[in-house]
């Protein structure tokens, strides 16, 4: 048995749509500046500042039960808090280079997550 020298971390699962099933979240990839009016809104020209990308931590992910709110704790200095909504794509097949058409088929069995 392992001794931890404090308790690890569940792993951090969202609820896969029309089932009772939990999706294990292991990276969590992003798109930033891909909506021009937000882009906008934050002081940048997207027609002359790509999209960038970058990732987040598993545990950045805070699931909510459909109906339920939930408060996030945020410093008490922060003035420009943005919230955000995001739809998640679990992919259930390895590859690269995914031609378009047959990327849909990439998440295998897996169902859509919705957050």
């Amino acid at each position: 048995m392992t001794k931890y020298v404090f308790q690890p971390q569940a792993p951090v699962t969202v609820p896969v749509a029309g089932s009772d099933e939990q999706f294990p979240v292991r990276r969590v990839y992003c798109v930033g500046r891909n909506y021009a009016a937000h882009a906008r809104e934050m002081g940048f020209d997207p027609d002359r500042e790509p999209p960038f990308f970058f990732c987040k931590p598993a545990d950045a992910v805070v699931p909510v039960v459909a109906g339920d709110t939930l408060e996030l704790p945020y410093p008490a200095q922060t003035d420009n808090y943005h919230y955000e909504i995001e739809l998640v794509v679990a992919i259930g097949k390895k590859g690269s280079d995914i031609p378009l058409e047959k990327a849909m088929n990439m998440s295998g069995d897996t169902p859509p997550v919705w957050t």
